[in-house]
């Protein structure tokens, strides 16, 4: 996915508009732009956009509401845009189909990261057989882990919390989600039994588990997983 993406903006306030208008159209994105949820979801549906930014604060219907009608339909990527920093109201958001989510105000540095990787993550609708980065090789077809050419032994679950992060790269995934995916809603509240196989994880595939560069904690919420620089 290139520059070129057209991105809706979502967004009753004016000055975060211009602010967008001005950082996102110099990086070569083409923006759209809603001022509240109805004229956000009729532009969604009619334009289709590459990225969604999706205040929560809108002034006709919750955004945490709007995010769910999208997510009903719109497969790409939506960033939550919003002053809400509370661990309930990400979560939520997280849970509810964003892909990622940062509190105002933003670092426009940061906001432009975020976005090229949940535009790069649309690969993983149709992952790759082998996928390379960094110096991990992934055959999926197998179940091959590679790190500096040598095979990583992954236990059963180890692969699939690896392959569930990979697949969703660049997208954070909560404790909740991981923990139901992989061992069931039983499990939805062990939070630790989630950091030990993290730990584990981190030590076959980081280069310093330490100082992750593929794993990422997101403080109280969930991880991310981070396979560009």
């Amino acid at each position: 996915m290139n520059n070129c993406a057209t991105i809706l903006v979502i967004d009753d306030e004016s000055q975060i508009r211009k602010l967008l208008e001005i950082t996102l159209e110099a990086n070569g994105y083409k923006l759209l732009f809603a001022i509240n949820a109805k004229e956000g979801i009729t532009m969604a549906a009619s334009h289709q956009p590459d990225l969604i930014l999706l205040d929560l604060g809108l002034p006709d219907e919750n955004g945490q509401v709007v995010l769910k009608q999208l997510r009903d339909w719109f497969q790409n990527p939506i960033i939550i845009l919003s002053v809400k920093s509370t661990e309930e109201e990400i979560v939520k958001a997280l849970d509810s189909g964003a892909n990622d989510y940062l509190t105002k105000p933003f670092r426009t540095l940061e906001l432009l990261a975020r976005i090229r990787t949940a535009l790069r993550g649309n690969f993983n609708q149709s992952l790759e057989s082998v996928l390379v980065f960094g110096n991990i090789t992934v055959d999926f077809a197998s179940r091959i882990i590679k790190v500096k050419d040598e095979i990583v032994k992954l236990t059963a679950t180890e692969y699939n919390l690896f392959a569930l992060l990979l697949k969703n790269d660049g997208r954070v995934l909560t404790h909740q989600y991981l923990l139901k995916e992989i061992w069931g809603n039983s499990f939805a509240e062990q939070t630790q039994y989630l950091r030990v196989f993290v730990a584990q994880l981190r030590k076959k595939i980081e280069e310093d588990p330490n100082r992750p560069q593929y794993i990422i904690t997101e403080s109280g919420v969930g991880y991310r997983f981070n396979t560009s620089e």
